[in-house]
């Protein structure tokens, strides 16, 4: 049975193309003129409401200048700002994939980062539309989710940053004495998974992403499908326990903190202890044709570290841009 997931994703609001690419509507766009940060209040003044019902009618149509400078409440105009500025981006592509690319590449669009991370989740749901397997759709996860970190008896456990800040100040406001950061995640475990299904949206659960735990291959798998997507060439990922190649030659770091640890290693600098520590997972990345003449048999290796306040913010637009790709990728 297909299960659905990501209910509030705006997932449900796209379309697709002939290539299965995610393309925006006028549906998709209007919900994001519904959030509570430019809906009008029982407060709002008559321009605001005005400028709102506008929007809700065609949110593709032109803002003139005198639409925001007339509203009193400056916040609801900031806010607007941020929110145009990413529906003309959108706009401006043909679909999510290329916005993704382009917001990926640098492009100078001041575009919130929460709303590149929502692109992420869509693209994902996009992806793994008709996955029966919960534990690779929460890995998935970690693409638009900071994930925190807890390392305990050879297990590495992830659960979402923000659900464990929530909960961690929820539990201070209750007991003000305490001043502990700890809170209890459900573990998604194998006999566990099909709790995922109604709780996707609710991003609190954890799993536990050790080598040889079915959570890292589950991640291997993502990283597999959405490597595919985008660039549309077969890749295989495995996990690896540490990296013995004389012959290496690339490497992908997954966040800031693993580029920078892989980098010197790679040079062959001493790295510290602790810095080493922060590697929590090591892959190896083949392909048959998608890589440049003198990458042809030799793998890459991929990293992903915590930083050092333990917490994982993955870039998985780093296996867009910085994988040895032949030309015509």
């Amino acid at each position: 049975m297909k299960q659905e997931f990501w209910l509030t994703s705006g997932w449900h609001l796209t379309q697709r193309d002939d290539s299965g690419n995610v393309l925006p509507t006028a549906d998709f766009m209007r919900a994001y003129f519904m959030r509570e940060e430019v809906a009008p209040e029982d407060g709002s003044c008559e321009a605001e409401r005005a400028l709102h019902a506008k929007l809700m009618e065609n949110p593709f149509t032109k803002v003139l200048p005198t639409d925001l400078s007339e509203i009193a409440d400056k916040d609801v105009v900031h806010n607007y700002h941020a929110v145009l500025r990413f529906r003309d981006f959108l706009a401006e592509h043909s679909t999510l994939e290329a916005a993704y690319l382009a917001l990926a590449k640098g492009t100078n669009h001041k575009i919130p980062p929460l709303f590149v991370e929502q692109v992420a989740q869509i693209i994902l749901r996009n992806i793994l539309d008709g996955e029966t397997d919960p534990i690779q759709v929460r890995a998935a996860e970690l693409l638009f989710r900071h994930q925190a970190v807890t390392l305990d008896d050879g297990r590495i456990m992830v659960a979402d940053h923000g659900t464990v800040q929530l909960q961690a100040g929820m539990q201070r406001l209750l007991d003000p004495k305490d001043a502990s950061d700890e809170v209890q995640i459900d573990i998604l475990a194998t006999e566990t998974a099909d709790e995922y299904w109604a709780r996707s949206d609710m991003f609190n659960t954890s799993v536990d992403i050790a080598f040889t735990q079915p959570a890292l291959d589950a991640l291997s798998r993502v990283m597999e499908k959405w490597i595919g997507h985008f660039l549309a060439i077969d890749v295989r990922i495995a996990p690896m326990v540490k990296i013995e190649d004389e012959s290496w030659t690339w490497h992908v770091g997954l966040d800031a903190d693993s580029t920078a640890i892989l980098n010197d290693l790679y040079r062959g600098d001493t790295v510290e202890e602790a810095r080493l520590r922060q590697i929590l997972c090591l892959f190896k990345l083949e392909s048959d044709n998608g890589f440049v003449p003198e990458m042809v048999g030799k793998p890459v290796y991929l990293g992903l570290a915590m930083d050092r306040a333990g917490v994982i913010r993955m870039k998985p637009q780093n296996l867009l841009l910085n994988l040895p790709l032949k030309v015509s990728n």
